[in-house]
Formats: structure tokens, sequence, C-alpha cells
């Protein structure tokens, strides 16, 4: 049976989703589009005429277009402030929602949104993308495998200068609500742990072309005696890192490096004698053909899947709070200057 869903949110972000839904058969033959909503109709119009979306519903109320339509799925592009409003109407209606990221605003409303999630019986998932490329899923699996032994630190470097106009550059903790968040998703994703503290210092840059928090170092103390840091700016001119982050992941046996891009190296100690005893490389085992790492793309096919199949997607709303709390505890550390305890929320 096909899924009919509503697009809430058709700015340059909804241009990605539809994208990524018409380039794959198995989305294609499994989600129709049915409706768009905006709260700017003209833009949700233009929309429908850029992707050929001919016998779609276009609104600016939300539940009026579920309704009229009969959508039993929401596909949330709507920026972070309107998301609790959003996804709480789609869930009360009867859809499945897939979010962009963050999950919700304040760790309130995403509690409230696992709770009526919960309530409704409907999947609930976030678009956690990074998780659905190659590099991050080598990393796991070299982890998984115990390629450089135990797993006993993360550090990620990230380094950009993007300028991107509109409501980014007018948002609080901008880096670490709206992109650190992948890194931080990840670091969990591939060392599976939890993260149990956190220390951030959060700064606005001389020059920076960002209202609040364009750049963040914090420091993750993980299960398992391990630890995760974060080092971070989204005005940073001059050559970059990858979008993806610099990895340096260290293990009781040696050491992986990934430049986000296509640069691996797994090293572990050589047979050199003296003080340093050099190190000999290792191959860094390569992603399982049958894995999707396709980005966005394979967000939406694992969520369809999920639903189609009754089963809890990957990036799954009460799996991906983890996430969201590691942000808004670290965001909290920046602003208090005290670590911040997050074993104690419970998830």
């Amino acid at each position: 049976m096909t899924s009919r869903a509503v697009l809430c949110g058709c700015g340059a972000m909804a241009k990605g989703w539809l994208r990524a839904i018409q380039s794959n058969p198995e989305i294609g033959a499994a989600v129709t589009i049915v409706g768009l909503v905006d709260i700017n109709r003209d833009t949700a119009s233009a929309l429908a005429a850029e992707f050929g979306l001919e016998d779609v519903v276009i609104g600016t109320s939300l539940a009026n277009v579920l309704i009229d339509t009969q959508a039993d799925m929401l596909f949330d592009v709507v920026i972070p402030s309107a998301r609790a409003e959003v996804v709480s109407t789609a869930l009360r209606l009867g859809c499945h929602v897939l979010s962009e990221k963050p999950l919700a605003n304040s760790m309130e409303e995403a509690n409230a949104l696992l709770a009526l999630a919960a309530t409704t019986g409907r999947v609930h998932a976030v678009v956690q993308n990074r998780r659905f490329i190659s590099g991050v899923r080598r990393m796991r699996r070299a982890v998984a495998e115990g390629l450089i032994g135990e797993l006993t630190a993360i550090h990620c470097d990230f380094f950009i200068g993007p300028h991107f106009g509109g409501f980014r550059e007018a948002m609080d903790n901008v880096l670490l609500l709206d992109m650190a968040i992948h890194t931080f998703d990840a670091a969990r994703f591939v060392s599976g742990k939890l993260p149990l503290s956190v220390y951030c210092v959060e700064t606005n840059p001389s020059g920076s072309w960002y209202a609040h928090g364009a750049a963040a170092n914090a420091v993750f103390r993980l299960s398992g005696d391990a630890v995760f840091t974060y080092r971070g700016s989204w005005c940073a001119e001059g050559r970059r890192t990858s979008w993806e982050s610099s990895w340096r992941l260290v293990g009781s046996r040696g050491m992986l490096t990934w430049d986000g891009e296509d640069a691996f190296e797994a090293t572990v100690a050589g047979d050199e004698p003296g003080l340093l005893h050099g190190h000999r490389t290792l191959v860094v085992p390569e992603v399982p053909a049958e894995e999707e790492t396709h980005g966005h793309r394979s967000v939406l096919v694992d969520f369809i899947r999920a639903v189609r199949s009754d089963r809890s997607p990957e990036t799954v709303a009460t799996d991906n709070v983890r996430s969201l709390a590691m942000v808004f505890g670290a965001i909290e550390s920046a602003r208090t200057g005290l670590p911040v305890d997050l074993s104690a929320q419970g998830y």
C-alpha cells in the first residue's frame, strides 16, 4: 500500500527532500506526495511547479491539508521553533513523521513529542543523514571489529565558514544546535557508547557573521571510560575541514583517522626499538555492499521500510533524543561555565 505524504516547510531544504524522493524508485513506489504546506502559499506553489507535483493540495494550514488529503505520513522540514507544533499536529491526526533535525527546540518539547508518539502509536524519526554515509559506517565497523582495540577516545575538528544568510545567521547557539548535532550523533553511533557528561565553552568570534554561538569546544565523558572532544567553528575562513569533520579515533592498540572525505588510515604499534615503536598500517574494512550509504535518501528508505514493516527506524526519536541531550547539555554547560551531567536524564 502506498503511503500518502504531506511535506510541510517548502523552503530551500525541501528541495533536497524532493530530489531524494524522486531519485529513488523504492521511495517513489512507496510514497506519493499529496500535499504541500507553507506559511507562504506562493512558496509551496513554486515548489510544486519546480518538481512537477501536479495534483497536490497546497495550503497554509497543516491540519486542514492533512485532513483534506487523508495523509498518513508527514515530512517535516520547518524551522526548529515551529517543529513541536507541526509534529504534534501530525501525530494527533494519525501520521508517521520524519523530521529535519533537531528533534525539538528544547528537551521539554522533545519529551512531549516522544510521549505523544508513544500514545498515538506512530513512527517518529529524525533526519540524521550523516549516519548513512560510507565514512561513518566504515568507522563504526572498524570499532565494532576491534581494529584498533578498545575505543578510548574520539576527537573531531570542524572548521568551515559558510555564508548561509536566512534564519541560521539569526539563531542562538547556531553551531551547536544546527550543525554540531551531526557530529555528536555520529560519534555516539560510531562508538556505541552513552554520553555521560559534558563541559563546553561557546563563543562568537571576532568577525563572525552569526548572531550567536558560531564556535564551540566541548569535552564529553562517555561510558566505558572513553572521551569525545569536539572543536568547531562556523565562521572559520581559509582552508576548511570536511563538512563531516576530521576524525581521530584512539584505541588500546592504535589509531584510526578519517579526513571526512576519502582519506582513511588505521595504524597500530610497529616493531622499532627504543622510545617510540613506530607504526604499521592496517586495512580499514569497506562498507558491505548491502548497507545504505546514500545520506538523506537512505534515511528516507530506512524510515519507509520501518513504517511498512512495523519496526523502529535507525534514527527513531527515542534514540535520537540522546544526541539532542548532548547538544542541550553542551549549551547549558556553556551558559553556566560548569559541567553538565547527562546520565541523570535517563535516556
